[in-house]
């Protein structure tokens, strides 16, 4: 396996990790949480780097790559709703958008057929993870007495529940609307697709 498959292996890995931790009532475990968090996150920029310096590619990795980012924004989206700071019904639309898009565009991958990019996919995507570390760095603060003992208003403010609904409505909002537009300007690729899968299923 090579490097870059490995660092995203490492990812989905910690994945898991990061949830324990960040459902523990100690303070110290959801900083290591935070912290886990942000070095899953580092393996998805460096495992790039690795790829691109040394020539790294393989059908593998163009597919378990996205798949494993998804994996650990899905999670900490679904941590939110654990932790009461996400409304179930937008993770689950995120969730299940961020999927299914990252398993067609694998699958097309695997296919030797590109897909078109969404229209407004890097918005979505930027919107999502500021509002994600925004909320997981302010709930981490809001969780150590230490540091949320110097600014407790400050960080009760922040995390005011009506904010943090409309940040989770514009998340949802922009992840189901760029799914959306994603599935209509490939709906040509999408149905070659589905045709090719079924041939073969019939060929065997």
């Amino acid at each position: 396996m090579t490097i870059p498959n490995q660092l995203t292996s490492l990812r989905i890995i910690l994945t898991p990790v990061f949830l324990y931790l960040l459902f523990q009532d100690s303070a110290t475990f959801k900083q290591i949480a935070l912290a886990v968090f942000l070095v899953a996150a580092l393996t998805d920029w460096y495992d790039g780097v690795v790829a691109r310096k040394y020539g790294y590619h393989s059908e593998l990795g163009r597919f378990l790559d996205p798949l494993a980012d998804k994996i650990l924004t899905s999670a900490a989206f679904i941590g939110f709703v654990v932790i009461g700071l996400a409304q179930l019904w937008m993770v689950i639309l995120i969730v299940i958008r961020d999927i299914v898009i990252t398993l067609l565009r694998g699958f097309s991958e695997i296919k030797g057929k590109a897909f078109y990019p969404s229209k407004g996919a890097k918005i979505k995507t930027t919107v999502q993870m500021i509002v994600l570390y925004y909320l997981l760095v302010v709930y981490v603060i809001q969780n150590s007495p230490a540091i949320y003992s110097v600014l407790p208003g400050t960080i009760d403010v922040m995390l005011n529940p009506i904010l943090v609904y409309i940040l989770m409505l514009a998340v949802t909002f922009l992840t189901v609307w760029t799914g959306v537009i994603y599935l209509i300007d490939n709906r040509k690729m999408i149905a070659d697709l589905y045709a090719g899968s079924q041939n073969t299923t019939r060929e065997s």
